[in-house]
């Protein structure tokens, strides 16, 4: 099957955004799939306001109705609402296409922290890009929960997962020299360093041992100030962020408005434990039971107080920590995902998979 893939966020982009497109499409073209990825580096581009590394593509409806023309796909899927997802939709809308989507970020919270734009405009405008969508990808029970509250339609769940042979398993945390010799425990978080993040709640945490962070944002130089203590590492390549996540004693997850978290699964795999809110992610990612809290929590602990859930995760068998992270596979991912594509051509078969109008819970498509 021919599928083009539009989306704003690609490579050399770092977040869970582009690992989880990144590996879709390696798991999609081991199925035989031939997809056209169609990102910021192929047009003009500016940088996002306020997100330093991240390009956003400028003016792309001519490039990009010329690339889906030539390419011609039996489905579209657009990923993000940037630039190139708006781009996207207008070019389907105008041909009476027929293409799915993804909710992948809680962008109406980024916008309310970072520019106190009303969290009812930002999902009122987020509800109306994906109104067309014959079916919105949905990464966790609780977020699709939430979007369907929100007046959302068409929403399928739709799972992530983890490369288990990259973040490899360690039944006692490593040593890794850049970091130097540091005091144990170690507590590590992985992410942007931006508003949504919550970091703070990290940062401030009144712990023992070191605290370690991995990576970069709008809010390192001034967070870097306030606390010299923190082990600042930057950005990583991932076989050097593996061995990070192996030689942390426990990974905190401050963030409360993540519609996954990644970064958990891949401290799991190693067998570093997370300590996290119970909040849309951690509860999709620490639960099985279908995304709530059922107070049975799999490679890790989620508490009101953080604090308190790092003390605890610290006591959570490494081994165990690495057997939930397989409850997760890129492979299973793709299935999903390509059982929810659509033909877009509307009067051709209808649709390549189950997605129909219901909503549809994420445990029942596992």
């Amino acid at each position: 099957m021919k599928i083009a893939l539009i989306t704003d966020a690609w490579l050399p982009q770092v977040n869970g955004v582009v690992t989880t497109l990144v590996e879709l499409v390696r798991e999609l073209e081991a199925l035989g799939h031939n997809v056209d990825v169609i990102h910021p580096g192929l047009f003009k581009t500016r940088p996002c306001p306020g997100y330093a590394g991240i390009d956003l593509a400028v003016s792309p409806k001519r490039v990009l109705t010329e690339k889906l023309d030539a390419f011609a796909p039996e489905a579209i899927h657009i990923a993000t609402e940037g630039p190139l997802g708006w781009a996207a939709r207008r070019y389907c809308t105008k041909r009476a296409l027929r293409f799915t989507t993804a909710f992948h970020t809680k962008f109406p919270e980024i916008l309310q922290a970072a520019l106190k734009i009303p969290l009812s405009w930002g999902y009122a405008l987020f509800r109306y890009f994906h109104k067309p969508s014959a079916a919105v990808m949905v990464p966790t029970n609780g977020v699709l929960r939430m979007l369907s509250q929100r007046g959302f339609k068409n929403l399928r769940g739709w799972t992530h997962g983890v490369d288990t042979d990259l973040f490899a398993y360690q039944p006692q945390p490593m040593s890794y020299p850049p970091m130097g010799t540091l005091v144990r425990p170690v507590s590590l978080f992985v992410g942007r360093v931006s508003y949504e993040k919550n970091i703070d709640a990290f940062l401030n945490l009144d712990i023992p041992g070191t605290k370690v962070v991995c990576g970069v944002g709008p809010l390192q130089a001034s967070l870097k100030q306030r606390y010299p203590q923190v082990r600042w590492m930057g950005v990583l390549p991932r076989q050097e962020l593996a061995r990070v996540y192996s030689a942390a004693d426990v990974f905190v997850f401050p963030s409360r408005s993540e519609t996954f978290g990644l970064v958990m699964l891949e401290a799991m795999a190693t067998g570093t434990p997370v300590a996290a809110y119970p909040v849309d992610g951690p509860l999709e990612v620490l639960c099985k039971a279908g995304g709530t809290d059922d107070g049975v929590h799999e490679g890790g602990v989620m508490h009101a107080d953080l604090q308190q859930a790092c003390y605890q995760a610290l006591a959570v068998p490494r081994h165990e920590a690495r057997l939930r992270a397989l409850d997760f596979s890129w492979s299973q991912a793709a299935q999903l995902f390509e059982g929810f594509l659509v033909n877009a051509q509307p009067h051709k078969a209808s649709n390549m998979g189950p997605a129909g109008a219901a909503v549809t819970p994420l445990s029942s498509n596992l």
